[in-house]
């Protein structure tokens, strides 16, 4: 279902931009932001808040539209342009203002924000499924999704290790679909890692370079282990007696590895495609 831009955070923009655009550093920001449609006539408030409702209205993705309109406030540093002065107004200040006002609203509407213009609902990808990002080559939204799963390394370690985890099965399983390679009986992290990987050419008899050779065997025993890791200490599976006492430290190491190798893979997925 199409995530919308909630009324707060129309409101939001609607009674504050126009202390801080022109008319035509709106239409600038707007478009930029991929914005459908011609700018709205109108006072600058009426123009913001019409431009806010067609989103909702035409895009298939407002939320991925909103973060890029916000971006410019939401990282704002909180001492930058501190001396920014329009006629006779502190613009800077009223920048601050809108920062503080829009995180507040977006938390309200159950949102987070991420870094790079990202707006996150909260679900299994944001604003898209997971698989649209990865056929997409959405790079930005996929690394969101590991800095998601970095979120709760220190409250919910296991679950950290189960949503790193499940990215790179995800990844692995749309290659296949896309590939067309014959799916595995057991769909399982290492399963569907052994077809991508050999479809690849991820096989260290055939690397000549001896660094290389080393630095892509670690890459085969990492996805392994992440699997196995969470097998046995991630919230996917029940446990047994004996309780694998899992560190924060342990999930952010499987989650920095699964991010890498993710990288990895849909570079050299792109580098076959080109050759």
């Amino acid at each position: 279902m199409k995530k919308e831009i909630p009324a707060p955070i129309i409101a939001v923009l609607s009674d504050n931009l126009h202390n801080i655009e022109s008319h035509a550093s709106l239409n600038n920001l707007f478009m930029h932001a991929d914005a459908p449609g011609d700018p709205p006539e109108g006072s600058k408030p009426v123009k913001v808040q019409q431009w806010l409702r067609r989103i909702n209205k035409e895009s298939n993705y407002p939320l991925i539209i909103l973060g890029k309109l916000i971006e410019p406030y939401i990282e704002l540093l909180d001492d930058e342009d501190t001396d920014q002065v329009s006629w006779g107004v502190n613009v800077s200040d009223q920048k601050q203002d809108l920062k503080v006002k829009l995180r507040n609203t977006l938390e309200r509407c159950n949102l987070t924000y991420l870094s790079g213009g990202i707006i996150s609902d909260g679900s299994s990808a944001p604003s898209r499924s997971l698989s649209d990002l990865i056929k997409g080559r959405d790079l930005p939204s996929i690394e969101a999704e590991f800095d998601r799963a970095l979120s709760k390394v220190n409250s919910e370690p296991r679950e950290a290790v189960s949503a790193a985890c499940n990215i790179l099965e995800s990844i692995f399983k749309v290659y296949i679909t896309d590939e067309g390679l014959p799916k595995p009986q057991k769909q399982d992290l290492q399963n569907v890692w052994k077809v991508v990987r050999a479809d690849l050419g991820f096989d260290t008899k055939l690397v000549q370079d001896d660094d290389l050779k080393r630095v892509l065997s670690g890459i085969l025993s990492i996805v392994d282990g992440i699997g196995a890791f969470r097998t046995h200490a991630s919230s996917a599976h029940g446990e047994g007696r004996r309780v694998y006492k899992l560190k924060p430290r342990h999930a952010r190491l499987a989650i920095h590895s699964a991010h890498t190798i993710a990288l990895f893979v849909l570079e050299s997925w792109d580098d076959k495609r080109e050759r």
